[in-house]
């Protein structure tokens, strides 16, 4: 058996052109979010939300992943059972040339201050 990917069961994705920078500012806020975003683009691939580094419930992060979602900066899908997620890179270089490569650059020097500071 081999497992099914379909778009149809996640219906709230903003088309290209209604993708808003006040939208997406307002997403990247929150640090959580930043860094679901960091993790997605330094991954190899698309992820799972199971699979993220996120120190919140279950019911906040399916929170924070609906924010990112309803604002154009991520797409989920399903594959099999596995809510999969992506970066919709094109539609933001798009509207926004250069912004998700400056959030995700940002993002990743702020996790490394957060490291040094643990240790």
């Amino acid at each position: 058996m081999t497992a099914r990917t379909t778009v149809e069961r996640i219906t709230d994705h903003p088309d290209a052109q209604d993708i808003t920078l006040q939208g997406v500012l307002e997403a990247i806020a929150d640090p959580v979010r930043r860094s679901i975003v960091r993790q997605i683009a330094n991954a190899p691939g698309d992820m799972a939300c199971g699979t993220f580094d996120i120190s919140v419930t279950r019911s906040t992060g399916t929170h924070h992943f609906r924010v990112l979602r309803q604002s154009g900066i991520i797409r989920q899908y399903y594959a099999g059972t596995s809510k999969m997620n992506m970066l919709r890179r094109d539609d933001l270089d798009r509207a926004f040339p250069g912004l998700l490569d400056a959030i995700v650059e940002a993002s990743d020097r702020e996790a490394v201050r957060a490291a040094g500071a643990r240790r």
